[in-house]
Order: C-alpha cells, then sequence, then structure tokens
C-alpha cells in the first residue's frame, strides 16, 4: 500500500502536504473524503492490520478534513466537529463556506462527510474516547436529521437534500461501526437509527416499490 496515497506531479507528497493519506481521482488527482472513506472501508474488508503504515497515513487526511483546530493543522480549520469534502487548498465543501467576522472564508461541515469521517476514523483504529471521534459524535447529535443531508442547505435551502441517499448509505455504515443502537440529540432525544432509517427509506418508496428518482445537483439517485 502506498503510504502517501495521493501523488504531485512529478512523485510522492510527503506528510506537510494536505493532500497526504487520501485518495483522488486518477494517479494525479486531488483527494477527497468521498474517494478516502470507500478505500478506508475496503482497507478495513480485507482485513488489513489497523497498525499499517497505511491506515496511519490515512488517519493524518482524516485529522486535516475535520473542523476541529485542536486536531487539524490546517489554517482554516473551525471547531464544530465536522467533516468537509478535500482539506486540499484552504478546504474545500459541497456545503459551501462561511465567512468569519475576520472576512476569510472556510469550509462548512456537512452530514454525508461528517459520518464518512466518523466510520472511516473507526476503521482507522481510533476508539470512542479519541478527541477527533468525541468531536465527530458531537456533529452528528447537533444535527440529527434523516430529513435532508444537514448542512446541505445552510448556503442555499434549496440545496438540502442533496446527496441525500449518499448520506443515508454513509448514515448507516458509520452508525453500525459506532456499534451504539442509539443514539443521543443535542436536545436529549433517542433514536434508534436503524428503525429511524428504514421508515423514513419507506416514506420514500413508490407503491410499485421503486425509489424516487432524486436529480440533485451530483448525479440522479435511486432510493
Amino acid at each position: 500500500m502506498d503510504r502517501g496515497h495521493c501523488r504531485a506531479k512529478g512523485g510522492h507528497v510527503d506528510k506537510n502536504n494536505p493532500w497526504y493519506g487520501g485518495w483522488g481521482y486518477g494517479n494525479h488527482a486531488r483527494p477527497d473524503l468521498s474517494n478516502a472513506h470507500f478505500a478506508i472501508e475496503a482497507m478495513h474488508d480485507s482485513g488489513l492490520k489497523q497498525d499499517d503504515p497505511a491506515y496511519q497515513a490515512a488517519v493524518t487526511f482524516l485529522s486535516r478534513t475535520q473542523n476541529s483546530s485542536e486536531t487539524n493543522d490546517q489554517p482554516w480549520a473551525m471547531d464544530d466537529g465536522g467533516f468537509i469534502y478535500s482539506p486540499a487548498g484552504d478546504g474545500d465543501s459541497e456545503a459551501g463556506f462561511i465567512t468569519g467576522a475576520d472576512g476569510k472564508k472556510r469550509p462548512r461541515s456537512y452530514g454525508s462527510m461528517t459520518y464518512a469521517g466518523l466510520k472511516s476514523m473507526i476503521y482507522a483504529g481510533l476508539g470512542k474516547d479519541d478527541p477527533r471521534v468525541k468531536a465527530a459524535v458531537g456533529w452528528i447529535q447537533k444535527h440529527w436529521t434523516l430529513d435532508e443531508n444537514p448542512g446541505m442547505g445552510d448556503a442555499d435551502p434549496s440545496a438540502a437534500g442533496h446527496g441525500l441517499y449518499y448520506y443515508f448509505y454513509v448514515f448507516a455504515h458509520a452508525l453500525h461501526a459506532y456499534g451504539d443502537p442509539v443514539i443521543t440529540d443535542a436536545q436529549g432525544a433517542q433514536h434508534d437509527w436503524r428503525v429511524e432509517l428504514v421508515a423514513k427509506a419507506g416514506s420514500l418508496q413508490k407503491p410499485d416499490g421503486r425509489g424516487q428518482a432524486r436529480s440533485d445537483g451530483w448525479r440522479t439517485t435511486l432510493c
């Protein structure tokens, strides 16, 4: 396994490069968490030991994709605990950006990538007491919903449902990996996430059994 994973033109990237430990599209493409979480899941399912250098490099990438300045060494990092699409450049998010009091734009956390980050950290061997895992779960508790991909509609309400079924996929895989059958949200309400997900998916199903097609700005997807 390539320890640096992503390559810049001319060779491998080193640990100081925000590309380090990630996966992208093709040999020279910028890495992103969407590619990375599938690669990390494949490593996990293959039985790769958690002390493998590939996981260690991936944890560096994951940490740099999380809005947590305590553990993310990138200058744009905020502190809500959620995840963005890519740490490359000044950070990138499908949910857009937040402009701070200093006038600087910082990438916004959103649901599908936060669950992808949580799942990936657990597969890479981080425990529930790790501050990065705690921060991700804290974001999930504050943004609990199955009605939209949380964070996506903050800048543009019409985009709230973008990537909804992708969100359902990582939601289920991440919480299965986390291992708790019930999640308590920030208001103290308890959620049996399996039951709620099945009910939500069922509500989107047509009478003939098909799922509802969605054209969500990423691609058309089916439930």
